[in-house]
């Protein structure tokens, strides 16, 4: 089966407080949660965070692994862009997408794919968690669950 990340940005305000949530499972069971406040951004921009965060969780999965890697995100926008299916017409997305596009062949066992956020509620909620901590100082979280 491998690995799945759930991975998902989010903006109160957009731009506003912004957050960002990955869930790591192998194998179906849940090893791993981050939840990481981002300051001011967009929504998009929390969303390649989320993916950047996914990306690099995933690379370091591959070191150690050779199975699949999945990650799983609700932005049609990120998804699509990373499969060229849209262009990157705004210019603040495009480092993201260039380091995202890099950071993706050093995981050739890895596919990013679309799923609706009904599919994503843990990520989508540690992502909330994180830009509703935003308001006060910096802050992150991670639980390792081995």
């Amino acid at each position: 089966m491998g690995f799945e990340i759930f991975a998902d940005g989010s903006s109160l305000g957009n731009p506003g407080p912004a957050g960002l949530g990955v869930v790591i499972y192998k194998n179906k069971t849940l090893i791993k949660k981050i939840s990481l406040s981002l300051g001011e951004a967009t929504n998009n921009i929390a969303e390649y965070a989320a993916l950047l965060v996914a990306l690099g969780e995933a690379i370091s999965l591959k070191s150690a692994e050779k199975e699949k890697i999945n990650i799983y995100m609700d932005s049609t926008l990120v998804v699509n862009q990373l499969k060229e299916k849209f262009k990157v017409k705004n210019q603040s997305l495009k480092p993201f997408f260039t380091i995202a596009r890099h950071m993706r062949k050093l995981v050739p066992n890895c596919e990013i794919l679309f799923r609706r956020r009904e599919e994503n509620r843990l990520a989508d909620k540690l992502a909330k968690v994180a830009a509703e901590n935003v308001r006060g100082n910096f802050s992150s979280q991670l639980e390792l669950l081995r």
